[in-house]
């Protein structure tokens, strides 16, 4: 998986920083990281040069592969808020996504005084039973 990470004029973003937002990203999504070909980051200052509150905001866009990208958003009062709000959000899309895709594998509780049934029999099985309790009755008359 490819990540990339872009900034407005507000926010530098330096190595460092693109590092950090990265290993957040794989850190996050480390379960579906092998259903992934990239994730795009954009982190902005949404109040420019002010301050504010919730003022720093992360989008992020997953492509996943064979599927349409889809995009989710997280509004914070600091960067590394935003950014780990924003991953944490499309984890979870991710896991809805993949999970109706790959059906969830519940085990299989045990409920006292109910065990499980027998396999339906088939029809040749029946047929064959009743025939050989006929015999055995032809068996006994004769």
């Amino acid at each position: 998986m490819q990540t990339e990470v872009f900034s407005d004029k507000n926010i530098a973003v330096d190595v460092r920083t693109q590092n950090w937002v990265t290993a957040t990203v794989e850190v996050t999504l480390e379960r579906h990281l092998e259903d992934l070909t990239r994730v795009i980051v954009h982190v902005t200052d949404e109040n420019g040069g002010k301050s504010g509150t919730k003022d720093k905001r992360c989008k992020m866009e997953a492509r996943p592969k064979g599927h349409q990208p889809f995009l989710v958003s997280h509004d914070a009062d600091s960067l590394t808020e935003a950014v780990e709000g924003a991953a944490t959000k499309l984890e979870h899309k991710l896991e809805h996504l993949f999970g109706k895709l790959r059906g969830k594998h519940t085990p299989k509780l045990a409920v006292e005084g109910f065990e499980e049934k027998e396999p339906k029999q088939s029809a040749d099985d029946l047929l064959e039973e009743e025939f050989l309790e006929k015999e055995k009755e032809l068996d006994k008359i004769s």
